[in-house]
């Protein structure tokens, strides 16, 4: 075997790309003075026997094995991630600071404890003493939640091959520091080397490790973007600090869809699930229906209902004025366009503000029409009955497209007591007529303001 010997190298900030010397502009990102230089141990070559013992394998000799699901007791999470954890796996967890990464990994790991699970959940950020007042909160931990405190990835390398846990929980992937490389804890390169080390150990020992990550300014995991590509699973958990509501997201699933989002509510004793988000985001409507719609998106498989607002009022100055908050920018500017020229609206002359309630993000274009009918209701001074749900997307000919899982859309709409449902024209074809429920087919914007 060769000998390893440190070498120096300089990581990109941004993307993680190596250099064996400095550059002012990365050439893989385009990012400027971006490098930093880290001293690394050269990894040791294997000898000219050990490479002619590898061997291939066709698929035909691959025998596959079902992977093992475990259950967190928390329907939310076991949604994201597809139906429970999966052993052997490593999972990165991201979220704003103060957002309750910790709370959730912290309640899960209870969750797993109380059913018989061994869980070693680690921390480099915050004492004993300060996890035991956050979990005093939670309720009672079982003998089978072990923790510790510890930065020293060899230390913990250590411990979990003595203690052989099932679950394992690193608090933060930016707090750990591996002894064979040469620089501060959170750099490139220490990120980078941490996570293939908890790689290691979660593929060779079959156990499943979480790891937290923090993110930037831009709302991304810190640190390189290998450290996505590298793990199984990556969640992120949203959400605004100053509302009780959290949404969990996985951007990337190697077990499972990419669809789910699970619901929680911030409470005293911890994280709330939320059964259904419907009912959870529609909380207190104004009585008036002036400028207010109920729209539907699709968030995996399940159906989620929210209010969709817009306040349309004349400009006093040469320039009018556009907001947009939970919708995209252009997105808004786009249906107010084709609602000036389809409909002859003369929306240069008025402000115009769009909203959804609740502080939650919407990205589907089934919710185009009820954005539509929100600024011809707050433009018009119509009002839309409270009972009334709208989906479809609109093009910019004005014609309105149908969209998927309508049938889910409108069992859900009416399991929440909702009489009169908006939607393209084409999603009717074929469609049963649902009994205490009107459907209200459209074509183009021109039908849906005359059945306005």
């Amino acid at each position: 075997m060769a000998k390893a010997k440190k070498i120096t190298v300089f990581y990109c900030k941004e993307c993680g790309n190596e250099s064996s010397k400095w550059m002012g502009q990365c050439p893989m990102c385009g990012a400027w003075n971006s490098f930093t230089e880290e001293v690394v141990n050269t990894a040791t070559q294997k000898t000219e026997k050990e490479i002619r013992n590898v061997e291939t394998h066709t698929l035909s000799e691959i025998i596959s094995v079902h992977e093992k699901r475990v259950g967190t007791s928390m329907e939310e999470f076991d949604r994201v991630l597809g139906g429970g954890i999966v052993q052997g796996s490593l999972i990165l967890v991201g979220g704003d600071p103060g957002i309750g990464k910790s709370t959730l990994l912290l309640q899960t790991s209870r969750e797993l404890g109380n059913s018989g699970h061994k869980v070693l959940y680690i921390s480099g950020e915050e004492s004993l003493q300060q996890i035991k007042l956050r979990a005093d909160r939670m309720g009672e931990f079982k003998d089978e939640v072990a923790f510790l405190c510890e930065t020293n990835l060899n230390v913990i390398d250590g411990v979990i091959r003595r203690v052989k846990p099932e679950i394992v929980i690193i608090d933060s992937i930016q707090t750990m520091y591996n002894e064979a490389v040469n620089s501060a804890p959170g750099s490139v390169g220490q990120v980078r080397e941490s996570t293939g080390v908890l790689m290691q150990l979660a593929k060779g020992l079959n156990i499943t490790i979480f790891v937290v990550g923090h993110v930037t300014k831009e709302g991304v995991v810190a640190g390189p973007r290998v450290l996505e590509h590298m793990v199984d699973t990556v969640l992120y958990f949203e959400g605004d600090r100053h509302a009780s509501y959290r949404i969990l997201r996985s951007v990337k699933n190697r077990f499972g869809s990419t669809d789910e989002i699970g619901v929680f509510e911030m409470v005293s004793s911890g994280l709330r699930e939320v059964k259904n988000p419907s009912e959870f985001m529609l909380e207190g409507r104004a009585d008036d229906g002036n400028g207010s719609v109920v729209a539907c998106q699709m968030e995996g498989t399940r159906p989620i209902l929210m209010e969709v607002q817009a306040l349309v009022s004349r400009s006093n100055f040469g320039m009018p004025r556009r907001t947009s908050t939970g919708l995209d920018y252009n997105r808004v500017n786009l249906l107010m366009a084709v609602l000036e020229k389809r409909l002859g609206f003369r929306m240069g002359d008025f402000d115009a503000y769009v909203n959804i309630a609740g502080g939650i993000r919407v990205t589907e274009p089934a919710v185009d029409l009820a954005v539509c009918i929100a600024i011809i209701s707050s433009y018009k001074d119509l009002n839309i009955s409270k009972e009334t749900v709208a989906f479809g997307e609109v093009g910019l000919g004005g014609e309105v497209r149908a969209v998927s899982m309508a049938d889910q859309r409108i069992r859900e709409a009416k399991k929440l007591g909702f009489t009169t449902i908006i939607l393209p024209e084409s999603n009717l074809k074929g469609m049963k007529q649902e009994e205490g429920v009107n459907l209200v087919g459209v074509k183009n914007v021109k039908d849906v303001f005359s059945k306005l």
